[in-house]
């Protein structure tokens, strides 16, 4: 949903996300202790965790313009479909959500997607996602996220329960889309 980026090696990104990820939950390499924090000794420090929620493939529109704002450059990408998949869920991307962007002058992009799931079994999901897209010249790409997920009570209502994190990466130039991998922290 990022069209401003070139696609890059998926198992690159892959291996980043993971190394991220991963770092998150991983111990001190030189001990098997966590850090120590003023509080530590009465409240223990322990990382958060992660599992796969799923995997959506986002189809998208060209970008359309806004203009500039004191913040930067703002456009909005509107959202055309796609298909989602997990290990507890699976359908399709509903068209009329949006990524509403600004391109800040230090050329990091924040995204505000807003657009909805809806399951093989017809339950429709909402998703905010919030990404910092950042591509330094000396580092990796950095495209990470916060979502807020809101489910309908019954059989996906166990999505209300969690605090979500996310990657983003781009198709393009090959298809107009992105995929959005999403992790539940536990």
């Amino acid at each position: 949903m990022d069209p401003g980026n070139h696609i890059e090696s998926t198992q690159r990104r892959v291996l980043l996300a993971s190394t991220l990820l991963g770092a998150m939950a991983a111990a001190p390499a030189a001990a098997d202790e966590p850090p120590k924090t003023p509080m530590s000794a009465t409240v223990p420090l322990l990382a958060p965790q992660t599992e796969f929620v799923y995997e959506a493939i986002v189809n998208i529109a060209p970008p359309m313009q806004l203009g500039q704002s004191p913040l930067g450059e703002r456009r909005i990408v509107p959202i055309t479909g796609g298909t989602f998949e997990g290990p507890r869920l699976r359908g399709k991307v509903l068209p009329g959500g949006a990524d509403r962007q600004l391109v800040r002058r230090d050329g990091a992009r924040l995204l505000d997607a807003r657009y909805e799931l809806q399951t093989d079994d017809g339950a429709v999901i909402t998703v905010h996602n919030k990404v910092l897209v950042n591509t330094p010249k000396d580092a990796p790409r950095y495209a990470f996220s916060t979502l807020e997920i809101t489910a309908p009570e019954g059989s996906y209502g166990w999505l209300n329960n969690f605090v979500y994190v996310g990657s983003l990466d781009s198709l393009q130039p090959q298809r107009l889309a992105g995929v959005i991998r999403v992790f539940k922290l536990t």
